[in-house]
């Protein structure tokens, strides 16, 4: 979509209202009987065209862009429930999707049960009369494991409940949820969309109806939209998110094979790789092993923090999906709110460290990841 100027990079529209004709050209807006912008909570022609990319891309009929890619969780789970109903979610997630499944929506009267992803008879005996939507994170943040998506999505319709997919790991690339028999896709466009540490972003993609019935009028009324600017930003990130992701996947996968071999880590999770639980799951789901390798130090929290230290290309930062080389420590950042018992629950151990791969040059990757498990395992050595 261009402007009546016809310029090359897409126009970036800063603008919070719109003026109109006449008071009937108003009215008639308001109303929903012309189209038009109205305000920028509700429209802005850069967001929309942002909107509209993404959805092509997911293969999804319609999309709602946000400030964050909470408020993109936040809002396709609670646009679908009120007081009395009933959520079912995997019990790995991302800290603060826990959050809003097991704290939040309580709050509001909407009971929730966490079950163990994997496990589809969990999911099955979790179901209830009242539940609306089940909820998933595939692979999951940080251990990458992996939930049969068309099988979940089978016991959701069943119920006659939705099912709501967190696809930021797997990226629009790797994972196609809604052609899985998913409900509603979404995504924290911060990661891999944007790319490159600059923005916030968010967004949901369903189909127009769920959409328009769960969705637009959540945030229409409630206002998590995403700004003009950062939309921007993100339609440039599209452009380069398929030579990214590629670059990082094979990065992750180069990676994930020299880790496996190294006598300082004693195990190498990614879903890429044979000795991976769930290979033959993601072989049929995703055309990808993800950009993201996680991994478990010998010596637990000490030499977890001792290799991250010594670190030089990788950076420590909680983000991920970025062009640079990222690593965190997954207990003591993402999860940290949680209870010790929890986390082992999950399989995060305090040795457990996540790595983001970017795009930079294998060998280098490597290397830098050589030289800092040396350190590692020197450091071991003394401490014991």
């Amino acid at each position: 979509m261009r402007s009546q100027f016809g310029e090359m990079s897409e126009a970036l529209f800063l603008t919070q209202s719109y003026v109109y004709e006449t008071m009937e050209s108003a009215e008639a807006r308001f109303k929903g009987e012309a189209p038009g912008y109205i305000y920028a909570r509700y429209g802005n022609p850069t967001v929309d065209m942002f909107e509209k990319r993404m959805a092509m891309l997911e293969g999804a009929e319609a999309a709602r862009a946000t400030a964050s890619g909470m408020a993109a969780v936040t809002a396709a789970i609670m646009g679908q429930v009120r007081a009395g109903d009933h959520v079912v979610s995997s019990r790995a997630l991302f800290g603060s999707c826990l959050y809003v499944v097991e704290d939040l929506l309580p709050r509001f009267g909407v009971e929730s049960t966490l079950v163990d992803g994997e496990d589809l008879q969990q999911w099955q005996a979790a179901m209830r009369p009242n539940t609306k939507v089940l909820f998933v994170e595939s692979p999951t943040n940080p251990t990458l494991s992996l939930v049969d998506i068309a099988a979940v999505a089978k016991i959701a319709h069943a119920g006659n409940a939705t099912l709501v997919v967190d696809n930021v790991f797997a990226t629009p690339l790797l994972q196609k949820p809604l052609q899985l028999g998913a409900d509603c896709v979404v995504y924290s466009t911060t990661k891999h969309v944007d790319g490159q540490g600059r923005c916030l972003g968010g967004i949901i993609l369903a189909s127009r109806d769920f959409i328009d019935k769960h969705v637009h009028n959540l945030l229409r009324q409630t206002g998590p939209a995403m700004s003009p600017f950062n939309a921007w930003v993100m339609l440039k990130g599209m452009e380069t998110l398929e030579l990214r992701v590629a670059r990082q996947s094979g990065n992750a996968a180069r990676i994930a094979d020299f880790l496996a071999g190294h006598p300082a880590i004693s195990r190498v999770i990614y879903p890429g790789r044979a000795d991976h639980p769930q290979y033959e799951l993601a072989k049929r789901q995703m055309t990808g092993g993800s950009t993201l390798v996680a991994f478990e130090m010998v010596g637990g929290k000490a030499a977890a923090f001792a290799m991250a230290n010594a670190l030089q290309i990788v950076k420590i930062s909680n983000n991920l999906g970025d062009a640079k080389s990222m690593i965190t420590h997954p207990a003591t950042t993402t999860h940290q709110r949680l209870q010790p018992q929890a986390r082992a629950a999950l399989g995060i151990s305090d040795g457990m460290l996540r790595l983001s791969c970017g795009i930079e040059d294998e060998l280098d990757l490597v290397e830098d990841l050589a030289q800092a498990l040396q350190y590692a395992e020197a450091f071991h050595a003394a401490a014991q």
